[in-house]
């Protein structure tokens, strides 16, 4: 019957990470007689053993959970399939630089006519790697280097060290991250931090020296993470002309919270989805748990999004949150909800919607914001399946308000709150896709409903982030 190559399958790419065949690499596989290939395509076989060559410090029980579906296929197709789904989950899970797969017949004492040995000729990563890499993050841009020790207990195990200096924040920390034998969704992680930022708007510096865990989980078709936070919070003033409601605020505090987020996202793409919807939603309840904060923090997150005619597509997004202070204590400025910018209320500078003190913003404790884009290619297509396809235009129609709310009063106050003095905009620009984790965007912008000490960008606006309204 002939030794079966898998690599040269066409279902079954095996080279390299990307899933890729190189012409020069794929092996002729001799025809057989027709009998032949139907005992193979047409007929039930067994997969008797399964091994996985090449291992050095990953111990062999954390790869039986990703490996153990290959036994249940029943003919040569299925075979290949299950290889195909179970080289996927070993490449997964970040501790093997290369996964191949070889499918021959079964040989010596106990092999049956019909039988399958299929064998996993792995490389594993290096005990310490490097990596130098950009960020863009909302509205800023850093530069990481990290040191990372994969595999490091021999169990798909990762720590890692990561320093990051940027334009307005600087930061270090150390994580330990564990995930469940036979479910990599299922991940514990612990994680030691330094950040320092500066707020511009608000003539505030922040520093934060913290520890958190997280466990992370699927439930059904949804996203579920659960941390505890515990982090030493310094406030200071970052200019002399700091106002005195910020100078207020300096000071240090201790702050040990639990929060919950779950995310449903059934988006066809994280940038420029051409269908389906996200849904977020973030609880955090600060104060029960220690520290000398308290307070109760709501938000979501709604995208929806919709193909239409010439390949535009229309989208839809809601953002919202609220912040009940617990105790006598006012909510400090570093909790608060901010609003505006290229990123939310565009038309707007940098989070300077609602509340402010002598030209600093202090925040809200509760907001609300929506936006509706129409998405086009660009006019006459140019550079049409290749480089053009990172550009879109759009149009834009944008709305929010963000401020303090009286807790004493009812539900009907808080809203007709909420609907006063509402900010919008709208305009047309053009938005560049970078990989599919940020993206870049150049509009004008006519902000509309300004309010006195609002500060508008009236006319061109740049923005660059992860997280757009």
């Amino acid at each position: 019957m002939g030794t079966v190559h898998a690599r040269s399958l066409d279902p079954l790419p095996m080279q390299g990470p990307d899933l890729g065949v190189q012409a020069d690499e794929v092996d002729m596989v001799e025809v057989e007689p027709e009998a032949k290939q139907e005992v193979l395509e047409n007929k039930d076989v067994v997969v008797q053993h399964v091994h996985i060559d090449g291992l050095g410090r990953t111990k062999e029980d954390i790869l039986g959970y990703e490996i153990a579906e290959v036994f249940a296929a029943k003919n040569l197709i299925d075979v290949m399939k299950r290889s195909h789904d179970a080289r996927a989950k070993l490449l997964r899970l970040g501790i093997f630089r290369q996964v191949e797969v070889l499918i021959d017949t079964s040989q010596g004492n106990g092999a049956l006519p019909n039988g399958l040995d299929v064998t996993f000729e792995v490389t594993e990563l290096r005990r310490m790697t490097g990596s130098y890499n950009t960020m863009v993050g909302n509205n800023e841009g850093s530069m990481v280097l990290g040191i990372k020790l994969p595999n490091f207990l021999g169990r798909a195990e990762k720590l890692t060290f990561q320093f990051s200096y940027g334009t307005k924040e600087t930061s270090y920390g150390l994580s330990f991250f564990k995930p469940q034998p036979g479910n990599f969704d299922r991940n514990f992680s612990l994680n030691l931090y330094k950040v320092t930022g500066q707020f511009p708007w608000s003539s505030l510096r922040e520093t934060d020296r913290g520890v958190s865990t997280e466990f992370n989980f699927p439930v059904w078709r949804s996203n579920h993470t659960l941390k505890w936070e515990g982090v030493w919070r310094e406030l200071a003033c970052l200019a002399r002309t700091a106002s005195f409601a910020v100078r207020e605020e300096s000071g240090h505090s201790l702050k040990s919270s639990l929060s919950h987020a779950m995310v449903i996202d059934t988006r066809n793409s994280a940038i420029f989805p051409k269908k389906g919807a996200l849904l977020k939603i973030n609880q955090e309840l600060a104060g029960y748990s220690g520290g000398d904060v308290s307070f109760l923090k709501e938000d979501f997150e709604i995208q929806l999004n919709q193909r239409l005619f010439w390949d535009s597509v229309l989208s839809a997004s809601l953002w919202g949150g609220v912040l009940m202070p617990i105790g006598d204590q006012p909510s400090c400025i570093a909790d608060r909800f901010y609003l505006g910018g290229p990123t939310s209320v565009r038309g707007f500078s940098m989070y300077s919607i609602g509340p402010q003190s002598e030209g600093d913003y202090l925040g809200g404790e509760a907001y609300w914001a929506g936006g509706v884009h129409l998405y086009t290619p660009l006019p006459f297509r140019p550079g049409r399946g290749g480089f053009g396809d990172l550009f879109r235009t759009h149009f834009f129609l944008n709305a929010g308000n963000l401020c303090n709310l009286n807790y004493g009063d009812g539900p009907q106050a808080h809203l007709q709150k909420l609907a006063e003095f509402i900010r919008w905009s709208y305009g047309v620009g053009i938005v560049l896709r970078l990989g599919n984790i940020a993206r870049l965007e150049l509009n004008y912008c006519v902000p509309m409903g300004v309010q006195s000490g609002d500060r508008i960008c009236d006319g061109v606006q740049f923005g660059a982030g992860i997280r757009f309204l």
